[in-house]
């Protein structure tokens, strides 16, 4: 059985030095034609989810149109939709926000520019993780998060969770929701339970047989996290596996909320940006990258509870970095999945989880 799992990589010795440096500095300036041109502002089409737009625009935007003298233009919506629109043509877009599931199936369809890492100096400053996860020749992460579990222990009976195993728990039977087969993170449940299987390698046999044994305990299978935020706020269920940075969410409405990272450790999320092949402004977007993945933006962004950092240099305080996936500690442990195996083999798993675990 092929190992579908790889460990995060090592921080690099410049890394390890540029962890502790929290001093804020302007995005690094690549120069070239784009820096701050006079004339016709040139459109930049951008693809992404839309979530806290008015963040964006003020602090990563507005700012880089002035430097550049450049209009961006957002097209928002989901993951599987925005990608289908890239595919069809239907969309002028220059870049485009993916999470890495889906960015693994832009590079298989050939939708990507290859990118000019010269043209990046800021990718230095990240974690050696984020710098390539779908490989060299494609976009960065400009963002890492953990998808762990939040439970309400008032709900659970006195159990204690520490790990992807706790939730074949009997005290979380009837109180229990996991990400669908079809979800982002739905593969990374059917790895977690070929684990709480005993498996160090994935099997994906062992994985159905134990999710059937779950099947019975699960009030309902998510596709979106606002379904589980609402199940939770309304006491339908009491734990779940759900990525770090909802649980803000879930803490509005029960305070007492905890989350953790199962002893196994968590897996990492990574949302990735690419330049889309054929843009007639590639070198522009490239800029973009660069500015996104600046000390500057990434630190706000974290500050604000946006996006967790992957810039090395972002420095917060313990209160800063709460409910988001922050530091060398936490970042380096997360499992990451292989993308291209998910891809190759997904439409086997929902067809055997429709068939075997569901029914």
């Amino acid at each position: 059985m092929k190992k579908w799992v790889q460990g995060l990589a090592s921080l690099t010795i410049l890394g390890v030095v540029l962890a502790g440096c929290g001093n804020a500095a302007k995005p690094e300036n690549t120069g070239g034609a784009d820096n701050a041109p006079k004339g016709e502002a040139t459109k930049l089409v951008i693809s992404t989810w839309g979530f806290s737009a008015d963040f964006f625009n003020k602090e990563l935007y507005e700012p880089f149109e002035q430097e550049h003298n450049v209009k961006i233009v957002v097209e928002a919506g989901n993951n599987a939709d925005r990608l289908n629109k890239v595919k069809t043509g239907s969309s002028p877009v220059d870049l485009i926000y993916l999470s890495d599931y889906y960015a693994q199936q832009g590079i298989e369809a050939g939708l990507f520019e290859k990118i000019d890492r010269s043209r990046i100096p800021n990718l230095k400053d990240i974690y050696e993780v984020a710098q390539a996860p779908l490989g060299e020749d494609f976009g960065p992460a400009y963002t890492v998060g953990q998808l762990g579990i939040a439970y309400n222990p008032e709900e659970t009976g006195g159990k204690e969770i520490k790990s992807w195993s706790d939730l074949w728990s009997p005290e979380l039977s009837k109180k229990l929701t996991i990400p669908n087969i079809t979800a982002t993170s739905g593969p990374m449940i059917l790895d977690a339970a070929s684990r709480a299987a005993g498996n160090t390698e994935f099997n994906e046999d062992q994985a159905m047989a134990k999710l059937k044994e779950l099947n019975p305990g699960v009030v309902k299978y998510y596709n979106q996290t606002s379904d589980y935020v609402n199940m939770f706020t309304q006491g339908e269920i009491a734990a779940g596996p759900i990525m770090e940075m909802y649980v803000k969410d879930l803490k509005t409405a029960v305070p007492g909320t905890k989350f953790v990272t199962p002893t196994e450790g968590a897996y990492a999320i990574m949302n990735t940006v690419n330049i889309i092949k054929g843009s007639k402004n590639k070198e522009l977007a490239e800029d973009f990258i660069n500015w996104h993945l600046s000390q500057e933006f990434q630190e706000k962004a974290a500050k604000a509870k946006i996006d967790s950092p992957v810039n090395m240099k972002v420095s917060l305080s313990a209160e800063e970095a709460e409910g988001i996936t922050y530091g060398a500690d936490t970042i380096l442990k997360l499992i990451k999945l292989d993308m291209k195996f998910v891809n190759e083999n997904l439409k086997n798993w929902i067809d055997r989880f429709n068939r075997e675990v569901t029914q």
